[in-house]
C-alpha cells in the first residue's frame, strides 16, 4: 500500500508539472494538457485516501516519511488545479480588458505577432464591456497631471520592470505596445497603451488580451492593475 501511495502521490505531481512544457513543446494540445491537469488532481485524491487508510488501519506497518512525502505531492496536485478553477469561476469568462469600453486602444505593431492566434485582435463591444464592468468597475482611463512626455516615460519604464517584451514604443504617438508569457503554460497576452492630451491633463488608456484561451483567470485585469498603480508610482 505505501509503495502505491508513493507512485499516486508522485505521478500527480509529475503530471501537473509537465502539463504545462508538454503544451509549451506542442506535445499535448491545450484540452489535453487541462484533461493532464484533472487526472493529477484524480491521483492526488487517490494517494491522499490510500495514506488515510494507512493511518487508520495500517499503523503497524506504515512508514511515516514515504507517507508523508506522498501526502505532500499529492496536496500540491490538488491545490493547483482546484484553486485554478475557483478563480476561473470567480471570473467572468473573458480575455480581452481594456480602461475604454468605448473605444479601446489597438493593437497596430503586435498585429503580425498576433496573426495566427485564435483569439482575434478585434474588441467585441458590449459582449464583453458588460461583463467587465461588473467584475472590474475599479479599471477605468487614468488621468495625471504631468505632461505626456512624463506619463510616457512611467509607463514604459513599469512595463519594463513588469518584465513585458516591449514591440513598440513611439512618443510622438503616444504609444507602447508589449506582450506577456506567463512562464508555466506560456500563454501569450498582447498589452498597448494609448497616452494622449485631453483638457490640460494626460490620459492614458491601457488593453490587454490572451491569444488564446475564453477566460483569462482574471490575468488580464490583475496585469493593468498592476501597470496602474506602476505608473502612478513612477510619475
Amino acid at each position: 500500500m505505501k509503495i502505491l501511495t508513493l507512485l499516486a502521490g508522485v505521478l500527480a505531481l509529475l503530471l501537473l508539472l509537465l502539463s504545462g512544457p508538454l503544451y509549451q513543446a506542442e506535445i499535448l494540445g491545450l484540452m489535453n494538457a487541462f484533461f493532464a491537469m484533472r487526472i493529477a488532481l484524480i491521483l492526488g485524491a487517490v494517494a491522499i485516501v490510500f495514506a488515510l487508510i494507512q493511518v487508520i488501519f495500517m499503523r503497524k506497518t506504515i512508514s511515516w516519511p514515504v507517507t508523508g512525502i506522498a501526502v505532500l505531492c499529492a496536496a500540491v496536485a490538488i491545490f493547483m488545479p482546484l484553486s485554478m478553477m475557483n478563480k476561473a469561476k470567480s471570473v467572468p469568462p473573458i480575455h480581452d480588458i481594456t480602461t475604454d469600453l468605448v473605444n479601446p486602444p489597438r493593437f497596430m505593431a503586435i498585429l503580425a505577432l498576433r496573426a495566427d492566434a485564435p483569439n482575434p485582435a478585434a474588441y467585441q463591444g458590449e459582449e464583453i464591456a458588460s461583463q467587465q464592468r461588473e467584475a472590474y468597475p475599479e479599471l477605468e482611463t487614468q488621468k495625471y497631471p504631468q505632461t505626456t512626455e512624463q506619463v510616457f516615460d512611467a509607463a514604459l519604464a513599469t512595463v519594463k520592470s513588469m518584465g513585458l517584451e516591449v514591440v513598440t514604443s513611439d512618443k510622438s504617438l503616444g504609444l507602447i505596445e508589449a506582450y506577456d508569457t506567463t512562464t508555466w503554460f506560456g500563454f501569450v497576452d498582447d498589452v498597448v497603451i494609448r497616452i494622449q492630451n485631453s483638457e490640460q491633463m494626460t490620459i492614458l488608456d491601457a488593453r490587454s488580451k490572451s491569444r488564446v484561451g475564453m477566460s483569462d483567470i482574471g490575468k488580464n485585469a490583475e496585469r493593468l492593475n498592476t501597470l496602474i498603480a506602476g505608473v502612478a508610482k513612477k510619475s
